[in-house]
């Protein structure tokens, strides 16, 4: 007699009193306990119907494929095959289980990047939409309460304080900082007087070994060229303004990306940093000019949002007390603004002028202010009366850079057809460098901070030794453009000339210099 379930004799046999089928006990209870229910009629079935069977102990015969050594061989086999078709079967299901992990993982990496980048767009949209709101025209009612929009998403106000007719008021030079500005030039103009060549400046010589040492990608793809470059000399800290409508901090000494300044809706044209207030300021072609707070934790944050002019602003000049910055635009007027303020406190307009400004710079004892034309002229103000003392003429087409030099007599000048160097003592041209073909603009000149040396941007880069009036210029050395564009758009000397950092029409910052085993020898 069998188990109906098992198949085999039951230990403790029990009967069901309503089918009289016999079962063994555990697996009886067990399907009850489940199912309710007799497992072959489908009947329902409770323990109360189920009655055990007395029978006497017996002892189960052994196996025959257990009692003899061929069969428990044969056994062991068995168990061996199942063994290893269970283990296969496992690693199949583990290889399986690996492959939908990966594709989950990746679908997770995907998904989070499709989030950051939807991300990013809302929040250009939402800047645009900012933008928007404050370009349009608001009601009277509302100009008190007008607010910019920061690139962090805060909100700060913005004064502007208006008069009948939209004519906005200024408050003008006052006598205290015309006395700042004159203090500041005395002690400038006495230590200049003492200065001489540091010691630490790199000799003629380096510069003819110079040659690139990094390239950094710091600007979008889509809208590539660096138009503007200033560097902090104390950290080693490059800013660029870029036609991707943004400006990158750069640290060169590590090559990293500090921080990125979005916010502006145009091209930045130009920056400049205010070195001991921690602070840069950016124009840009959107007709504002901003000013970039910096904060311990290395981000920058917009403080001021300037909206004085009516064109695009083309240069930004800080003056020698960093308290004071001024600002220059195509629509024919420069600004001079409090720097702790944001505040305009005058500009400068000629209305008998129609041309716009493309390009500024403070000397190096700031009471004097050149500004570059679109029609080819320098224009050179006293900066205490706002008055236009002298004008150099002899350019063709637009003055693209100016830089003053430290020894404060010399000025230059590019434009179209290349450099010209004034001596600001007897208000004239003593030489002129035409580099390029008639195609090719000069694009930036830049004096080293010693005054010992000036670099020319065009479709390459060249060094001068700075002479004298009547002493030769001679050419140091003559960096080719490796952009592949054949623009360089801006040029700027490292602390003590020990490097060049150069701006073209790519994306690239290009660092060049002595190679590390040269500049160790040298040192």
């Amino acid at each position: 007699m069998n188990c109906s379930i098992s198949g085999e004799v039951p230990e403790e046999p029990v009967v069901s009193k309503k089918s009289g089928l016999l079962y063994e006990k555990r697996l009886i209870e067990r399907h009850i306990a489940d199912y309710g229910k007799c497992p072959v009629t489908g009947d329902t079935l409770t323990m109360d119907d189920i009655v055990p069977v007395k029978t006497n102990k017996i002892v189960k015969p052994r196996s025959l494929t257990a009692a003899s050594i061929p069969g428990m061989l044969g056994m062991f086999q068995n168990e061996w095959d199942a063994l290893m078709l269970s283990n296969f079967a496992l690693e199949q299901q583990l290889h399986t289980a690996r492959q939908e992990l990966s594709h989950a993982l990746y679908q997770h990496d995907a998904a989070c990047r499709v989030i950051a980048r939807l991300k990013k767009e809302r929040d250009e949209a939402r800047s645009l939409l900012a933008q928007a709101e404050r370009q349009a025209p608001l009601p009277a009612s509302a100009a008190t309460a007008n607010v910019s929009v920061l690139s962090n998403g805060k909100r700060a106000p913005e004064d502007e304080d208006m008069v009948p007719g939209s004519k906005r008021m200024r408050p003008g030079v006052s006598e205290s900082i015309i006395a700042e500005l004159t203090e500041c030039n005395a002690a400038l103009s006495q230590q200049r007087k003492k200065r001489q060549i540091p010691p630490t400046l790199a000799p003629i010589d380096a510069l003819e070994r110079y040659t690139q040492l990094s390239s950094h990608p710091l600007h979008k793809t889509n809208k590539p060229g660096i138009t503007s470059i200033d560097i902090n000399l104390s950290k080693d800290i490059v800013a660029t303004g870029g036609i991707d409508s943004s400006a990158v901090i750069f640290d060169r000494t590590s090559g990293v990306i500090l921080s990125t300044l979005s916010g502006h809706s145009k091209k930045v044209t130009s920056v400049k940093f205010v070195a001991p207030s921690n602070v840069i300021l950016s124009g840009s072609a959107d007709k504002t000019v901003r000013i970039w707070q910096g904060s311990e934790d290395g981000n920058y944050d917009c403080k001021h949002i300037l909206k004085d002019h009516n064109a695009e602003v083309q240069a930004v000049t800080v003056h020698a007390t960093n308290n004071y910055f001024v600002t220059a635009s195509l629509d024919s007027s420069w600004g001079f603004y409090d720097l702790s303020s944001g505040v305009c406190l005058t500009q400068v307009e000629d209305p008998s002028n129609s041309m716009g400004y493309t390009s500024a710079a403070f000397h190096p004892d700031g009471l004097i202010l050149g500004t570059g034309t679109t029609e080819s002229t320098v224009r050179i103000w006293d900066v205490k009366s706002r008055g236009n003392v002298a004008n150099f003429d002899g350019h063709t087409g637009a003055v693209t850079a100016i830089s003053f030099s430290e020894n404060g007599y010399f000025l230059a000048t590019s434009a179209h057809d290349g450099v010209k160097l004034w001596d600001l003592r007897k208000l004239k041209n003593f030489r002129s460098f035409e580099l390029y073909d008639q195609d090719t603009p000069t694009n930036s000149v830049d004096f080293d901070h010693s005054g010992s040396y000036l670099a020319i941007a065009g479709s390459d880069v060249r060094i001068y030794q700075v002479g004298s009036v009547k002493a030769e210029w001679n050419c140091i050395k003559t960096l080719p453009d490796l952009s592949g564009t054949g623009k360089a758009t801006c040029v700027k000397f490292g602390s003590d000339a020990k490097y060049l950092a150069v701006g073209s029409m790519d994306r690239n910052l290009r660092i060049f210099g002595l190679p590390e085993e040269d500049a160790s020898m040298e040192s």
